[in-house]
Parts: C-alpha cells; sequence; structure tokens
C-alpha cells in the first residue's frame, strides 16, 4: 500500500508530522476496509493499492495505479468510509492550518 501526498504548501515539519500520523492511522483502516471486502482476492500484501492524499482538498482517492478490477469493487465504500468518515473528520480534529 503506497500513499501519494499532495499539497499546494510546501510540508514544514508541522505538516510532515500529521502527515505521518495520519498515515499511521489510515493503514490499518484501509487494511481491515479490504480485506472486508476483498477477502483472498486481491495481491495478499495489498502492495496493489495506491492512494492519493489531498492535504489541500482534505481527501483520500484511490489512485490510478491500483487495479481498476479492485477501484471498481470499493469505490463507493471506500469513498464513504474511509474519506467521508474518517479523513475529513481527522482534518477537522487534527489538521494544521496550513494543510489548507
Amino acid at each position: 500500500m503506497q500513499f501519494h501526498w499532495n499539497s499546494e504548501n510546501h510540508i514544514d515539519e508541522d505538516l510532515y508530522k500529521f502527515c505521518v500520523e495520519l498515515e499511521y492511522k489510515l493503514r490499518p483502516k484501509i487494511t481491515r476496509f479490504l480485506i472486508s471486502r476483498l477477502d483472498r482476492e486481491c495481491c495478499g500484501d495489498f502492495t496493489c493499492f495506491h492512494f492519493n492524499v489531498d492535504l489541500y482538498a482534505r481527501q483520500i482517492t484511490i489512485a490510478d495505479k491500483t487495479p481498476a478490477k479492485y477501484t471498481r469493487r470499493i469505490f463507493k465504500d471506500f469513498d464513504l468510509e474511509i474519506n467521508r468518515n474518517f479523513v475529513q473528520g481527522y482534518f477537522k480534529l487534527y489538521g494544521p492550518a496550513k494543510a489548507v
């Protein structure tokens, strides 16, 4: 699983710490999500999954590098459970002002 970070601002030390903490929280949530949706159907260690984290828009999306057959199966639930229910709430609670 790989995260691609996008920011309109320079990533300073505070923003970097925020990104590290967010990724630390995201990995287990996304792993559980993928296991529950794709049990034994995919690459096993989830290395074929790529995500774009847009710090400006405060959202995470499934990157084009992720195989389309998996993206199609998880897209709708991923947006709701991971992006809307977790990521956007996390930004509201902990997001640095510089991320905007």
